[in-house]
């Protein structure tokens, strides 16, 4: 008996649209760009789309109408919780009733992130032999938000990165909304005696606040977290955990929105 042969039809993958704030700096845009681009290295058959939440274009309103219909996952390039993960991101997903869509967990807290932070810090000029001196210190410099949840966030990642630098001080500081900003974090860990300390750039593009960050630094500040491998990694382990974590939703506010654990 001849059986005719099966043809299995094989769907694609929801489109991974990359969520990033936005920034006048014209830097910011290019280490973006470059960084969906090793997205696409590790994983050449998936469609990989940019959306800004605002200052740059593509807006992400426009990249969830380019997609057409289908099944989305947006991914944050942000590195906590706070009002843009929180509200804007599963509010535009469920504006945009055509799709189906997902929506990620932030970037961190994540230990790729830490080494990420990590190879900055060497690359910038930090030595492990460094962290032995009772002076040496990290202020671990990121955006700042009102939501508490961002600063628990950044508190975590911290913590992470001083267990990761053999037990160095590491305090996080913002740039924004939130205290203690980098000088006022500097000031209390000199009166701590922790006068070698170095600047970690907790932010996933080049913009204002790293650079105003950057610059109140008393010895090396790292480059922000860019195009770095593990950054890469890390996007498609939250757009595969996003995709693990239940159906997709379209024209309705889901909860918690679809918001993928960390």
């Amino acid at each position: 008996m001849n059986r005719r042969p099966t043809h299995r039809i094989r769907r694609a993958a929801p489109t991974l649209v990359a969520v990033a704030h936005g920034s006048r700096d014209p830097q910011a845009l290019r280490t973006v760009l470059e960084l969906l681009d090793r997205v696409r290295e590790l994983r050449p058959l998936l469609d990989v789309r940019l959306g800004h939440i605002e200052l740059n274009e593509p807006l992400l309103p426009d990249t969830l109408d380019g997609i057409g219909r289908g099944e989305a996952v947006l991914v944050p390039l942000l590195l906590g919780r706070g009002h843009h993960v929180r509200h804007d991101l599963p509010l535009a997903a469920v504006a945009a009733s055509h799709l189906r869509t997902r929506v990620a967990a932030p970037l961190g807290p994540h230990p790729l992130l830490v080494e990420a932070l990590y190879e900055r810090l060497v690359e910038a000029g930090w030595q492990d032999e460094d962290g032995r001196s009772r002076s040496a210190a990290v202020v671990l410099a990121a955006a700042g938000s009102r939501d508490p949840a961002s600063d628990v966030d950044a508190r975590r990642t911290a913590a992470m990165l001083g267990d990761r630098l053999g037990g160095v001080p590491v305090v996080p500081a913002y740039a924004s909304a939130a205290s203690p900003d980098v000088p006022a974090a500097l000031r209390a860990l000199a009166a701590r005696g922790r006068h070698r300390v170095a600047l970690a750039s907790y932010f996933t593009a080049p913009g204002r606040f790293a650079t105003v960050s950057a610059a109140a630094a008393p010895g090396i500040a790292s480059a922000p977290l860019g195009a770095h491998p593990a950054m890469a990694r890390l996007l498609l382990h939250r757009y595969d955990q996003a995709l693990a974590g239940g159906e997709p939703t379209r024209g309705a506010l889901p909860s918690p929105w679809l918001l993928a654990s960390a």
